[in-house]
């Protein structure tokens, strides 16, 4: 394992992207556009969960959910600006745990990205069976596992084909994305405010925040358990910053992408869910039994609402695996060219594709399927359970990256610091406090699982841990016995 010795640019960055044309092997080529960036950006905040697991959050802290996604969301704008911070000065396909292996050293570069790629992976499974469950409801006549396949094969022979053919899919699956919440939010909203021509819906109005056992029915306490429940629902976020190695203008890509988020996260998940609990009482039997976005369309009488919403988060699945494939793979390569993965990894197409680190990634998707399927209560749960915790392990080692990499590129390269952390260090330990906290509190949780997933994703980590510090204490020695066998020759 080697750690990036200076603080590069995107040129010659050893995750970066090679000029278009270049022969096999030689790198990742430039083929995102800066739509196809900025689409990824926006796309990347809104997951299926958004959707699929709104509605829990509802359940357990009523109105107050709605500090649950601004605490969450802060932290994530908070995690976004530092890793917006060292990505502008040096774009590259590993992103954070490139960032890592220079900061905190090779360790922590090789933990974090393959925890990352193992966090990924199993995404591929749950988002495929999500999807195929969709379409079996409309095309019964193809099995479940048929439509998991197929879907699975489809976005493999799109990740293959080029970078832009990813690029454009998730254009695309973003563009229906962003379009379909925004209608939700104006439509929902003039609904909430008695404008909406033709509608008179009788439970809708701002007076649910307070009607129905105040804006906290379950007390404060719950704010925090709501957190536990979406947390995960924003892991996505730093997909512009992996997905900018590979665009035109990398640095002008990710100062775009950090300098959003603030407005993406306010408008998609904390403009949405206003309007869900403004337009039914929180403890509506609605929401839970149908969804929170379902129930909320169906109070408005919007026919279809289910089937519209089963394409909405269908098309979030997609986007899901669409994205989940290109991550892995990417971070595939990148620990293939620091020699902490198979060399083949980091081996490119003439199209400057890493056909094995998609075919690998997308192996195991294939076989995590298979455990969704044959041992969906042991074997797949517990991959679920390992990997959950994974987004918050991410965004803290970002933390700690960041509080040294900001002092290296002062040192080296001061001019790249284009996109700044605010009020450095004391925000960047303010976060990491957080992330430690929730970490601390789902401990405590058994009602939702949150014990079982940090001690499972903790076991998980420490066994990908000490298998770094082993292969970094190798390499250690490898180079002392190196460095002895040059003195004995040159004596």
């Amino acid at each position: 394992m080697t750690s990036q010795p200076t603080v590069t640019g995107a040129g010659n960055d050893p995750g970066g992207p090679a000029a278009p044309g270049n022969p096999e092997g030689s790198g990742l080529q430039a083929g995102l556009k800066n739509r196809h960036l900025s689409m990824i950006a926006i796309g990347g905040v809104i997951g299926a969960g958004l959707f699929v697991g709104s509605s829990t959050g509802i359940a357990t802290a009523g109105p107050g959910i709605l500090l649950s996604y601004a605490l969450v969301g802060t932290l994530v704008v908070l995690v976004m600006r530092m890793l917006g911070e060292m990505s502008a000065a040096n774009p590259t396909s590993g992103s954070f745990s490139a960032h890592a292996d220079r900061a905190l050293g090779p360790w922590a570069g090789f933990s974090i990205g393959w925890l990352y790629w193992f966090f990924w992976v199993v995404v591929l499974a749950v988002e495929a069976t999500a999807g195929a469950a969709i379409l079996e409801g409309w095309i019964p006549a193809v099995p479940q596992w048929g439509w998991a396949l197929i879907v699975m094969v489809v976005l493999t022979a799109t990740n293959l084909a080029s970078v832009g053919s990813y690029g454009e899919f998730e254009f695309w699956f973003a563009g229906i994305k962003v379009v379909a919440i925004g209608a939700f939010i104006v439509i929902g909203g003039l609904a909430v405010f008695g404008v909406l021509p033709g509608v008179d819906s009788d439970s809708a109005g701002l007076g649910n925040l307070t009607d129905h056992g105040g804006f906290l029915p379950n007390g404060a306490g719950a704010v925090l358990t709501g957190i536990l429940l979406v947390v995960f629902s924003f892991m996505g976020s730093e997909i512009a910053t992996l997905a900018a190695g590979e665009s035109e203008d990398p640095q002008r890509a990710v100062t775009k992408a950090t300098n959003s988020i603030i407005w993406r996260i306010g408008v998609f998940y904390l403009g949405s869910i206003f309007v869900v609990v403004c337009l039914l009482p929180w403890d509506s039997e609605a929401i839970s039994e149908d969804g929170s976005y379902v129930a909320a369309l169906d109070s408005l009488g919007i026919a279809h609402a289910g089937q519209i919403m089963n394409f909405i988060v269908l098309t979030s699945v997609l986007s899901c695996l669409n994205s989940g494939l290109y991550t892995a793979s990417r971070m595939a390569f990148s620990l293939g060219r620091r020699g902490d993965a198979p060399k083949a990894f980091a081996r490119t197409t003439a199209r400057g594709v890493p056909r094995t680190a998609i075919i690998a990634s997308v192996v195991f998707g294939f076989v995590a399927v298979f455990f969704n399927y044959r041992f969906p209560d042991s074997v797949f749960l517990f991959l679920v359970n390992s990997s959950g915790a994974v987004a918050l392990f991410v965004w803290l080692v970002i933390c700690f990256s960041q509080l040294r990499m900001r002092k290296i590129i002062e040192a080296e390269a001061p001019e790249k610091l284009v996109v700044r952390m605010w009020l450095y260090p004391y925000l960047t330990w303010a976060s990491a406090g957080l992330i430690v906290f929730v970490l601390g509190y789902m401990l405590t949780d058994t009602e939702h699982n949150g014990r079982t997933t940090v001690l499972l994703s903790l076991l998980v980590a420490g066994v990908v841990l000490a298998i770094a510090v082993v292969r970094q204490r190798m390499a250690g020695r490898r180079g002392a016995d190196a460095e002895a066998r040059d003195e004995v020759r040159a004596g």
